[in-house]
């Protein structure tokens, strides 16, 4: 049954990758002309019709794509939710799907959802930049939280996230910092390294060491904990206010008072930041802002047809609260 085909259908038959198959579906000029004859003749034999096609050739869906590393992490749940809200008040539907921070699982929901809407937005996108510039060609795509030459993109500012939580360190004075960074081959963790080279630079006395990557999760946290407290660090910097939760929660069942032992301070605001005990101190990133900016960018891109547009940067705002205070020593 033609229902039944897949993109994966018609590109093994046409021995070409399902992001070709998309291509010469969407934009069929910047194919080959041997390879796009192929695939049309392999869609034609087994009767594949992408959804919201009439015929060969790309019409406008009304969906835009919308696809995140993990729903649980309340950063994406509320990126969501501000993509949704603005996709809805500019006369779209959102097709949202989690890869689970899978980079195969993102790559292949990216082909699938590439025939079914009108343009996607990445968020945090795990890929390597080959995948996402082969994903990008011939749909409309913006990144968030990723930069990538050539793709539209906007990101919440990781030097000035940096900058603002180690100089509220330091102002307290804070002179040996521990960095919970987040996942391996994190975009947003790279930059946010650099960052902290970039700042020590102008803080005179004061050292941030590592305690690795953690999953991003509160989970990650507690694995993190023990490693801070055996650096005889004053004070954790963590990737993400989960983390950062989780190591609230170790050094709670450890005995070691926060903040007087130890102050802690994460990335982001999400809502149960300021629900713990003690509150705790974060850099916030408006996030539901996030996701509007990211639907009214790829509008426009869709609008313009092709081109790059230069990054677009959301600015932070550093939140004191009780989980950060002077060393005790």
């Amino acid at each position: 049954m033609a229902g039944a085909v897949t993109v994966r259908d018609v590109a093994r038959v046409a021995n070409v990758s399902p992001a070709t198959v998309s291509r010469v579906l969407t934009t069929p000029h910047i194919v080959a002309p041997l390879t796009r004859q192929r695939v049309l003749e392999a869609v034609d034999h087994m009767g594949y019709r992408p959804v919201g096609s009439a015929g060969v050739g790309k019409v406008r869906t009304g969906y835009l794509g919308l696809v995140v590393p993990d729903l649980e992490n309340p950063y994406f749940a509320s990126v969501t939710k501000g993509v949704q809200a603005r996709a809805l008040a500019r006369g779209f539907f959102a097709l949202v799907a989690d890869s689970d921070e899978d980079p195969h699982a993102e790559r292949d929901l990216v082909e699938q959802l590439s025939t079914q809407v009108d343009g996607l937005i990445l968020c945090s996108a795990r890929m390597s930049d080959e995948d996402l510039l082969a994903c990008a060609e011939g749909s409309s795509t913006v990144l968030v939280n990723r930069r990538l030459t050539g793709v539209p993109s906007l990101h919440v500012d990781d030097a000035q996230i940096i900058r603002q939580a180690l100089e509220h360190l330091y102002a307290l004075g804070h002179r040996h910092v521990a960095y919970a960074g987040g996942p391996t081959g994190s975009w947003s963790d790279r930059q946010r390294r650099e960052g902290i080279e970039t700042v020590l630079a102008d803080l005179a006395g004061m050292t941030v060491s590592s305690l690795g990557a953690f999953a991003p999760v509160f989970g990650g946290g507690q694995s993190a904990a023990d490693l801070a407290v055996a650096s005889h660090a004053t004070a954790v910097l963590a990737y993400n206010d989960l983390i950062a939760l989780g190591v609230l929660s170790r050094l709670r069942s450890r005995g070691i008072d926060v903040p007087t032992q130890m102050s802690v301070i994460g990335i982001d605001d999400i809502s149960a930041a300021s629900l713990v005990s003690p509150a705790l101190t974060t850099v916030r990133a408006p996030l539901r802002r996030v996701g509007r900016v990211a639907v009214n960018l790829l509008l426009d891109v869709i609008a313009a047809g092709e081109g790059y547009r230069p990054p677009e940067e959301i600015q932070v705002q550093l939140v004191v609260r009780e989980s950060t205070t002077v060393p005790s020593s």
